[in-house]
């Protein structure tokens, strides 16, 4: 295994509303040449599925503007300081959706783009999710809530109709949890 790379600096370049960039300078432990490396810093964030008594998922379908196209999704956002990714999970998901449900289980947990990013992606499923309230969402968010059968998830996948790829990789521990497969 190669050794780490040495960081030499670090420089803040800008500061956004959800995200800030650096810049780091390091060095290469097996050239010896530095180069300088931009990471966005953000907090973690979150992606639930919450799973209804009847066993749909409930998702939402939202215009994305970096591709310009609406994307069907689970429902998820940032981790607000001073919150677990629990606690993140379930608000977002009463704020999206209008469900609750009793608890949260995490099915594990990713990193969005190591090459570019410094956070994390937090997955769980919401058993017994039940429409309960109304959509709390804020002025730049329009969200359709849509419900899925779980086993239609792969042919979703296999279209493009879901083609975010922390979806898939949500979906992806979702299925591992369907099965009994996680540790």
């Amino acid at each position: 295994m190669a050794n780490s790379w040495q960081r030499l600096s670090s420089t803040p370049c800008g500061e956004y509303s959800i995200f800030n960039v650096r810049r780091d300078r390091s060095r290469s432990p097996r050239t010896g040449v530095e180069h300088d490396f931009f990471v966005i810093e953000a907090p973690d964030w979150v992606n639930v599925a919450p799973l209804t008594c009847d066993g749909r998922l409930v998702c939402v379908r939202q215009f994305r503007h970096g591709v310009r196209q609406f994307s069907l999704e689970l429902p998820g956002g940032l981790v607000d300081a001073g919150e677990t990714a629990a606690q993140a999970a379930l608000r977002e998901m009463r704020e999206e959706t209008g469900y609750a449900a009793p608890q949260v289980i995490p099915i594990g947990a990713m990193v969005p783009n190591s090459a570019l990013q410094a956070n994390r992606c937090h997955f769980f499923v919401a058993p017994n999710a039940t429409a309960n309230g109304v959509q709390q969402l804020d002025t730049a968010e329009d969200i359709e809530i849509v419900l899925i059968d779980p086993d239609d998830i792969p042919k979703m996948i296999t279209s493009g109709v879901i083609n975010n790829g922390i979806m898939i990789a949500a979906f992806y521990y979702y299925e591992l949890y369907r099965r009994g497969r996680l540790k």
